[in-house]
């Protein structure tokens, strides 16, 4: 089969390896995947530039986000049969609850543990999970990190519900899937960008307001203004940008931070943080549990995340580009069988 392998010291696209390797076999416990799809998320263009996710010299496998169907199960399995569909859970360690301090890494495609940007994977059975009925393999191997961690922005410790405001950043995996999830749990969803022809998609989606940041430096006071404070921003820029965010919160409202391009030390308002009784929450993915919760609610809801664009497995380094240029509406997946 073949398989994609990001050299030790490697820090660009064209460093990528495609090779052929043997099939791997399925051990006791574990099931073997014939890859459909694999989706790209923002941590794999940091985890491609490093130090973020990369152990020393060791070679790697790139990519976390795998769908496709089980084409092999080793001894003991009993949950999983071949020709089931699914995707990965992204945690080893996180079944529900909150997050503990040992989720077994940072996902695959990292550290020391290798992805699934190949034609066959083999993954323990605790590892997967059912795809939703309704998704095409491109479309389900955009849940376990974007989907997952939109849930858990949007529905983890305090959902919201009817009646609630939420402010969306952006444009990318995560952001359209809080958009989508919110707008299903009842919510009214405000969007914030930086391009207007960005604001027209967001808003043919459901956004029923958008602000373009790049021309309104105050956007957040003017969304509150707009939709009278939100219950929850949720942040797909990082820490940097977490003060910028709480004029738009409504008292007791939250700040769900999910991005990494900003990553560093926040300037919040004290006064603030304390009079009105903000929350600021930092999003890792999330649980299991989180990530079924999800699919039942894509097949209740009939929701399809929004692929940005595919490409064959052959182009994977065109992909990798693509992620690192941002500008994307929605998810960039790699189409393999």
């Amino acid at each position: 089969m073949e398989q994609w392998l990001l050299p030790a010291g490697v820090t660009d696209a064209e460093g990528l390896v495609l090779r052929e390797v043997p099939v791997p076999e399925p051990g006791p416990g574990e099931v073997r995947i014939t890859v459909r799809a694999v989706s790209i998320n923002a941590r794999d263009a940091l985890i491609l530039a490093g130090p973020f996710g990369r152990a020393g010299d060791r070679d790697l496998v790139p990519l976390s986000d795998v769908a496709g169907e089980i084409d092999a199960v080793g001894e003991g399995v009993t949950q999983w049969a071949v020709g089931d569909r699914v995707t990965d859970l992204h945690f080893a360690g996180w079944d529900d609850g909150p997050a503990p301090d040992d989720r077994g890494g940072v996902g695959l495609g990292a550290d020391g543990d290798d992805g699934v940007l190949a034609e066959q994977v083999v993954l323990r059975a605790d590892r997967v999970t059912r795809m939703p009925a309704n998704l095409s393999f491109a479309e389900a191997s955009a849940l376990p990190v974007a989907g997952v961690t939109a849930w858990n922005a949007v529905m983890g410790r305090l959902p919201v519900g009817p009646g609630d405001t939420v402010v969306v950043i952006g444009s990318g995996g995560v952001a359209l899937f809080a958009l989508q999830i919110a707008t299903a749990a009842g919510a009214r969803v405000v969007a914030m960008g930086r391009r207007e022809e960005q604001g027209e998609r967001l808003l043919a989606m459901g956004a029923t307001d958008f602000v373009n940041g790049t021309t309104v430096p105050g956007w957040a006071a003017e969304l509150a203004g707009r939709c009278g404070g939100a219950a929850k921003v949720v942040n797909t820029i990082g820490m940097r940008a977490v003060g910028a965010c709480l004029p738009a919160l409504a008292g007791g409202g939250e700040v769900a931070v999910v991005g990494l391009v900003e990553h560093g030390s926040a300037t919040l308002d004290g006064d603030a943080l304390l009079g009105r009784e903000l929350v600021v929450r930092g999003v890792s993915v999330g649980s299991h549990r989180m990530h079924r919760d999800l699919v039942a609610l894509v097949e209740r809801e009939h929701l399809r995340p929004v692929i940005d664009r595919t490409f064959p497995f052959s182009k994977a380094p065109e992909a990798f580009r693509a992620q690192a240029g941002g500008g994307l509406f929605g998810k960039l997946v790699i189409e393999v069988a």
